[in-house]
Parts: C-alpha cells; sequence; structure tokens
C-alpha cells in the first residue's frame, strides 16, 4: 500500500519529488465531454506558484502544466488524465549539509525511520512541492462542479489568522482576498500582517497560520451515515497538506463552550418553500451529510520549520548537532496553503457528489 492516491470515484494519484525532474499526477473518474485545457487549469496554479512576493519562497517555478492524455478536440473522453510540470529551479546545494542530519519539525526523521532511505533535497516526497498537482487536479474537480451544480457554487479560501493576529470579521470583503499577498479579505489586516511578517522573516524565523474555506451551493445530500461522512473526508483531506496540524468543520472546537440552545443550528420554513437554518455552527454538515449550507472547513497550519535560526537536533549516527536550514522558504506556509486548501475541497465535494448520484439516482 503506497497510499498515492486520494479519491474513489474521482480520484488521482501524484508522483515525483520537489528536487525531481518533473512532478505530476494521473487523475481518473473525470466525466467526458468536459472542456479541459492546460489555459483552463493554469490559473488555479499560478495562485500558488512559489516567488509571488517577498512573504513566501523565492523558488523560480513557473508551474507550467501538460495535459499528457485523456483530452481530445478540448474535451475531456472519460479516459485518465496524466498532468506533468516540470521543475526548473532545483538547488540541491543548499541541502548537502543536512544530507545525514535530521532537520526539527521535518519529516526527514520519521522518512528515514519508514524507508531506511530519504531524498533530503528539499524534503524529497516530503515536499510541498507536490502540492502543486493537488492544485491541478483540484482545478479540473473545481471546473466540473461549475458544469454539475451551476452558477451557485463557489468555493472561496482566504487567511484568517497570521500567526497571532486575526481578522476583524466586520471587515471581511471577499474581493480582498486576490489584491494582497496573503489572500486576506481583511484589508487593514493585510497591511498590519506585511510588518509583522517583515520583522518575522528578517529575524531568520517563521509564523504559522489557519486558512478558512467555505463552499457555497453544495447541495443537501453529500456524504455518507457512518463511514464516508462528508465532514471526516475533508477533515482527512485537510490533514493531508503538509503543516497542517488542526482542522474544525463550522464552529468547531468552539461548540464545547457554548450550550446546546446555543450551539444547535435551528430551523424555520422559508418563504421558497425550502428549510431555512437560523445559524450555521455546524459548518454545513450534519451526521455527516451536506445541509445545503455553506459548508465551512478552517485549518490551523504550523509554523514553517525550514528557519535559519539555529536549533538543536541530530544525525543518522545519533550525534548531537546545531543545524541551520539553508535555501528559499515560505516564512509561512499557510500563505499559499489556501488554493491548496480549496483544492482539495473540490476533490472531496466531486467525489461525493458522484457517488451520491450513483447510489440515489441509478434507478431515476
Amino acid at each position: 500500500m503506497s497510499d498515492n492516491r486520494f479519491g474513489q470515484l474521482f480520484s488521482f494519484t501524484s508522483f515525483g519529488e520537489s528536487h525531481g525532474p518533473a512532478i505530476g499526477c494521473v487523475v481518473d473518474g473525470v466525466p467526458p465531454r468536459l472542456p479541459l485545457s492546460a489555459e483552463a487549469i493554469q490559473p488555479y496554479l499560478d495562485r500558488r506558484r512559489p516567488g509571488q512576493s517577498r512573504f513566501v519562497t523565492q523558488r523560480r517555478e513557473a508551474d507550467q502544466v501538460e495535459i499528457l492524455s485523456g483530452v481530445f478536440d478540448g474535451m475531456t473522453t472519460g479516459t485518465p488524465i496524466g498532468l506533468l510540470i516540470h521543475n526548473t529551479d532545483q538547488r540541491s546545494r543548499d541541502y548537502g549539509e543536512i544530507a545525514r542530519q535530521f532537520r526539527p519539525g521535518h519529516a526527514d526523521y520519521t522518512y528515514q525511520a519508514k524507508y531506511g532511505i530519504r531524498d533530503y533535497r528539499g524534503g524529497g516526497r516530503s515536499s510541498a512541492r507536490e502540492t502543486a498537482m493537488r492544485v491541478a487536479a483540484g482545478a479540473i474537480a473545481d471546473l466540473t462542479l461549475k458544469q454539475a451544480l451551476g452558477p451557485d457554487y463557489s468555493i472561496t479560501g482566504s487567511v484568517v489568522q497570521l500567526g497571532p493576529h486575526k481578522i476583524d470579521r466586520s471587515n471581511f470583503d471577499p474581493a480582498q482576498i486576490d489584491q494582497n499577498p496573503f489572500f486576506c479579505a481583511d484589508a487593514k489586516a493585510a497591511e498590519a500582517w506585511a510588518d509583522w511578517l517583515d520583522g518575522v522573516r528578517k529575524a531568520g524565523n517563521s509564523a504559522g497560520a489557519v486558512v478558512e474555506v467555505v463552499a457555497s451551493g453544495v447541495p443537501a445530500g453529500l456524504g455518507q451515515p457512518v463511514y464516508g461522512k462528508l465532514d471526516a473526508e475533508l477533515a482527512a483531506a485537510m490533514m493531508g497538506i503538509n503543516a497542517v496540524k488542526g482542522v474544525e468543520i463550522g464552529s468547531g472546537f468552539d461548540l464545547a463552550a457554548r450550550p446546546g440552545d446555543e450551539a444547535g443550528d435551528e430551523m424555520r420554513m422559508g418563504a421558497d418553500g425550502q428549510p431555512e437554518f437560523l445559524s450555521n455552527h455546524a459548518g454545513g454538515v450534519l451526521g455527516g451529510i451536506s445541509s445545503g449550507q455553506p459548508v465551512v472547513v478552517r485549518l490551523a497550519i504550523k509554523p514553517t520549520s525550514s528557519i535559519l535560526t539555529p536549533r538543536q537536533s541530530i544525525d543518522q549516527d545519533g550525534k548531537e548537532v546545531a543545524l541551520q536550514t539553508k535555501g528559499r522558504h515560505d516564512p509561512c506556509v499557510g500563505i499559499r496553503a489556501v488554493p491548496v486548501a480549496e483544492a482539495m475541497m473540490a476533490c472531496v465535494l466531486l467525489d461525493q457528489l458522484m457517488r451520491h448520484r450513483a447510489q440515489t439516482q441509478l434507478l431515476g
């Protein structure tokens, strides 16, 4: 079991390492006759691409995607779609000094313990470089969902906390998200974050973040009652993103402090004859099944482990060392996690939609 595959009816299998010649994935289960081109996928990758501001890694990768299979005359054929991105700006020499040392907070030790061998160049397979393929697969999922669900459907991700600094919810404006380098919907917070993160970066340190992803226009009924719960699969998808150490759905951990008469989302009958919820503490999921409300997920992302500050560790011989991680690293990996989280949301929703329709609409 190599576990490089994600999803059931809609799935993708990724391959490649941070400093290998290329990364790629095979996306399977895509419905036929979906308009698709590399140009349609590229804008999703451009949002995740490194080197776009001083607040992210300065590794220069164009992340130009190639479609190798599964598309003919601009339409999907229903067969596996092969995607490839060439790595063009590797600097493996930056990692020569830590070839036998275990970086604190990284997967160096655990990969060595599991396999007895590891690619130390930028973390190899454990690098966030692999997430580019999740974004590429998520782009296909998102484009499919737009066709299937119509204009009411959308997925919007943003950073709602950088280090200890949270946004002001009263200033939340989705139009601001792509207007600053932080994917922040609060323009005032983004301005303050710039000065604060500059100080963190110049001190050779790093910061964590909280990312929020909201899917609107999701129909009621997606998810399985027991082992395929929508919220469980969303949590697993988000926890699989590099550096994520916590996931909450809706009001999440805050619900533990609320009394029952506040925590449950009360319902009335809407003017359109459909149920109307008076709140959304459940984050759009009840009993593992979507309720028709916006699906809300938040991710807690730890500070970047690769920092210039000397750290204590050991090497493969058990010798105690003090090491400094060189190279080009994000002072906050949570920033570029936004398009990755959006992609994983799309992949889970499409997979669940396909499974739902296969079960409930088979007999018409």
